[in-house]
């Protein structure tokens, strides 16, 4: 499919959606329904057809995080692998359904990595996000882009948005984190109230650590010698911009624009071997994008939605160890990709709306390897929704259509694809008491493979089929208020089946350094979420907020029973890296001097390759954290005192074998708004 003929169809498919615009009476005031913009987000949570896991402002600033990864950890359900350190990959997977699964949204607009497929939650700071939200299944909302959709899983990242109080026309916030091993993080965000209608906030951000802590290396289990070392080529420089720009135009639209950009320079450590710990690769990483996101209500019956993205990404990676005939491996990949989506909600009655979604996207891939493919992908997908929203029932069903349209400079591509999607729903009150709900999804998505899968090297197979997830989600959830002293209590409980068919693996072939990427993995996943939160109110001026979550699953290997075979050595074996059990703790007390917070994670035992054996087990973990936060007041600025104690039992464990966590630290914040 050539590129002119796409965006004919996008253009097609866009004008579908704009021609459900109407005339607006400017003199009347229209009532939206189903928008509660007040409503509390554990309310939000426990209503929802779908698992919905939230954390706002106030919660982030309670877990000791100091990167979106970090808080995520805090999610029931997720599996966060993290290579150690400040600067090490970290990427997450939701109910162990993998990484590519896992959707993520920025502002509402999805972030991409054609080449991966995967998204590194290290590069995401906190200190401008207003609220983490996970969605398993699908988001609650139908007036969404097509693209969310297509995930098993959304993490959408909202940051925060310029308010001002009466009178006031700027607010300037500024801190300095430091902390063990040489960190150092500065931030400032200023906002600024152009007139009545347009508001603009700026942010800027960096941070710096050679992150070189210290590990014990255990070299015999038998007589118990080990050694004291300390992690190498862990430095960690990196830096953040955005601007944007927030507006109310004279049609009472509201339009948001978001200019962004981040570097970073990294050093990539090695794994933690016996007598040999040196390591001198090195990762360049540079990513721009511009978005913009347009909202327009039409009446109380229709509304439309709008958005467009321009993004790239830049990677330089060099091993300067590599025994080649060159004596070094340095290679550069370049991204872009450019986006488009066009939503439309009618609500047909007062419980009773529509949804018409359609994206399109242009990706494109360039490196500087040998005959490299240059592959370039045109996906287009259009979504159709509809939502029931009762007192007593909500039901929400959807069904996608997917094609992709994919070309190479060289070498052959892999083909077109087109696929239906579908989604349904429910949540139902059975009894006349408002706190007790029953939940139920079903949802049928597929994964493309990655550029990576497809056309790297001697590993990328172009005859690679998507991998297809089938979810079944069975949950039950109760939220009430007990009185003055117990003000929120709820709890959620959900259980679940996933499917995963042809799954994408990689395989030796000729040798164990030459590997090739197949379809041959099947993965049964059956587990159940528990969480739970209460808020008390002890005394006046103090408050306890307690809340946690538990998980328990078994992902099994079910690709072949044929013991002679590769596959048969791991069937019913549990997949690499995911845990029975894990769990995760908060505990914050709010006083008239302060907030002392405590933050609990652990994980049960995990094995590192698909087969199940004594060797293979990696052991599980706990890590403790406290806080103590005070805030000072000074006529209209308030200034902001935080010291932090993390992993308090100083245990180096291991997410990812040999490549130990750091131990102990300190972390201090000073910061000021105005």
């Amino acid at each position: 499919m050539n590129r002119k003929a796409f965006f004919w169809l996008m253009a097609e498919g866009l004008g579908a959606v704009a021609v459900a615009q109407v005339p607006v009476d400017t003199t009347r005031v229209y009532d939206i329904p189903e928008v509660v913009v007040s409503e509390r987000l554990r309310t939000r949570e426990v209503r929802a057809v779908a698992p919905l896991q939230l954390l706002g402002r106030e919660e982030l600033g309670r877990l000791n995080a100091l990167q979106v990864a970090d808080a995520v950890k805090h999610f029931a359900g997720v599996t966060v692998r993290d290579y150690g350190g400040i600067g090490g990959l970290k990427t997450v997977s939701v109910r162990s359904l993998g990484a590519q699964h896992t959707a993520v949204g920025y502002d509402g607009i999805a972030v991409t990595d054609c080449q991966t497929g995967q998204i590194d939650l290290g590069r995401f700071s906190l200190e401008n996000v207003d609220r983490l939200a996970l969605s398993t299944g699908q988001e609650e909302a139908i007036f969404q882009p097509a693209r969310f959709y297509a995930a098993a899983g959304l993490l959408n990242i909202q940051t925060l948005a310029p308010v001002f109080r009466e009178g006031q026309t700027m607010k300037v916030k500024a801190l300095v984190k430091s902390g063990s091993w040489g960190l150092l993080q500065p931030a400032l965000r200023v906002e600024r109230r152009l007139s009545s209608r347009w508001s603009l906030s700026a942010d800027a951000e960096a941070m710096r650590s050679d992150g070189h802590y210290p590990y014990t290396l255990l070299y015999s289990t038998d007589d118990g010698e080990s050694a004291r070392l300390k992690r190498s080529n862990t430095e960690v420089r990196s830096v953040r911009t955005e601007v944007s720009a927030v507006g109310r135009l004279r049609d009472e639209s509201r339009l948001r624009l978001k200019a962004y950009w981040y570097a970073s320079s990294r050093g990539l450590p090695g794994a933690a071997t016996y007598y040999y710990d040196h390591s001198a690769q090195h990762l360049w990483d540079k990513n721009a994008f511009v978005q913009g996101h347009y909202h327009k209500e039409l009446g109380e019956r229709w509304a439309v939605k709008a958005a467009a993205k321009w993004n790239w990404s830049y990677q330089h990676y060099l091993d300067p160890d590599y025994k080649g005939s060159e004596g070094r491996t340095e290679n550069r990949y370049y991204q872009q990709e450019y986006y488009l989506s066009a939503s439309a909600l009618y609500r047909a009655f007062s419980h009773l709306s529509f949804a018409l979604s359609t994206d399109g996207s242009v990706n494109r891939m360039n490196a500087d390897l040998r005959n490299f493919a240059r592959p370039v992908r045109y996906a287009w997908l259009t979504a159709l929704a509809a939502k029931y929203a009762h007192e007593r029932v909500t039901a929400t069903a959807s069904l996608l259509a997917t094609a992709v349209y994919e070309d190479a400079l060289s070498g052959g591509s892999a083909g077109n694809h087109h696929r239906l999607s579908p989604y349904i729903g429910l949540s139902v009150r059975p009894f006349a008491q408002e706190a007790f709900r029953v939940r139920a999804f079903y949802k049928d998505v597929f994964r493309l493979p990655s550029f990576n899968d497809l056309y790297y090297g001697q590993t990328g197979n172009l005859s690679l089929r998507p991998e297809r997830a089938r979810q079944f989600n069975v949950g039950l959830t109760y939220s009430r208020g007990l009185g003055d002293r117990v003000p929120q209590f709820a709890l959620t409980v959900d259980a679940y089946v996933n499917r995963v068919d042809d799954k994408i693996v990689a395989t030796p072939t000729k040798n164990l350094f030459v590997w090739s990427m197949v379809n041959l993995g099947k993965v049964d996943i059956q587990g159940i979420d528990f969480s739970g939160n209460v808020e008390l109110c002890p005394a006046d001026g103090y408050r306890l907020h307690l809340s946690g979550n538990y998980t328990y699953q078994r992902a099994l290997d079910v690709t072949d029973a044929d013991p002679a075979t590769l596959a048969g050595q791991t069937y019913r074996h549990q997949i690499a890296y995911t845990p029975r059990v894990s769990g995760a703790g908060q505990a914050s007390l709010d006083t008239p001097w302060g907030t002392l917070s405590y933050a609990l994670l652990c994980s049960g035992k995990r094995y590192v390759l698909g087969q199940n054996l004594a060797k293979n087990r990696l052991a599980g973990y706990a890590d403790h954290s406290l806080s103590v936060r005070r805030d000072f007041r000074w006529r209209q600025a308030t200034a902001r005192l935080q010291v932090e104690a993390l992993n308090l039992l100083d245990k180096n464990y291991e997410i990812i074998k040999n490549f130990p966590m750091p131990g102990r630290s300190l972390r201090v914040t000073v910061g000021i708004n105005y």
